[in-house]
């Protein structure tokens, strides 16, 4: 019910603009058109959520089948593609944190139509502290925030840290990936029996959710979740 308030007081004496093409009146920030052109996920990987082929021949991408995932559930919305990828990099690299209070909603709104019972914390993928000085923020724990609150889910962000500074995961290939991430976390809290969601922008390789996924799978993590705003496309 308050959300309801917000978002009728929010409208009536601030009216939204699309977030790309700038027409008023927009319900969540983006007009219908914009909103039907963003890049939904339709038929997601069950297991890792990668986006899959439409005709729903396949249930389990490939990458998958091979070699299943640490994690027991994935769930993004949108396929990292136009224009999408767009707002993605004028949030992180732009530091446009209204872009993410938006891209934050809309993940939060999608996940609380989901059934499914709700995990016990959210982990936002940490940011070393030196790249978060350069950053100034933590494009996950931005993305975070909102799907804390609207599913009531308690935000961890003392839970697990970043040992070093990694390079720029999107400048490598898929193998220099997970070269990069080994040994990239730290647990720091007891985690041993619980339920969590693992928090990020955009999952490509996997590579940096599976870091972090292992570490908390094997400090004792009940069940794990990858929650993402965008999933690229299996190669």
């Amino acid at each position: 019910m308050i959300h309801n308030w917000i978002d009728f007081a929010q409208n009536s004496f601030y009216p939204r603009a699309c977030l790309l093409c700038g027409q008023g009146g927009a319900k969540l920030d983006f007009c219908a058109a914009c909103e039907r052109d963003l890049p939904w996920n339709r038929h997601p990987c069950l297991h890792c959520a990668a986006p899959l082929p439409l005709d729903g021949s396949a249930r389990i991408c490939g990458a998958c089948l091979r070699h299943p995932p640490v994690w027991q559930q994935a769930a993004s919305p949108l396929r990292y593609a136009w224009p999408l990828d767009l707002l993605i990099q004028r949030f992180k690299f732009n530091a446009d944190l209204a872009t993410g209070r938006i891209l934050g909603s809309l993940l939060a709104n999608f996940l609380a139509a989901d059934p499914e019972p709700r995990p016990e914390m959210l982990i936002p993928v940490p940011l070393h502290p030196t790249r978060l000085r350069e950053r100034g923020f933590n494009q996950a724990l931005e993305l975070a925030r909102p799907v804390a609150r609207r599913l009531g889910v308690r935000l961890a962000t003392g839970l697990c840290r970043r040992t070093r500074p990694t390079e720029v995961q999107s400048r490598l290939d898929h193998e220099s990936r997970q070269r990069n991430m080994r040994g990239a976390f730290e647990i720091t809290a007891p985690v041993a029996g619980l339920d969590l969601a693992i928090v990020d922008d955009v999952v490509t390789t996997g590579a940096t959710v599976s870091a972090l996924a292992a570490r908390l799978r094997d400090a004792g993590a009940a069940r794990i979740r990858v929650w993402t705003l965008a999933r690229a496309a299996v190669n």
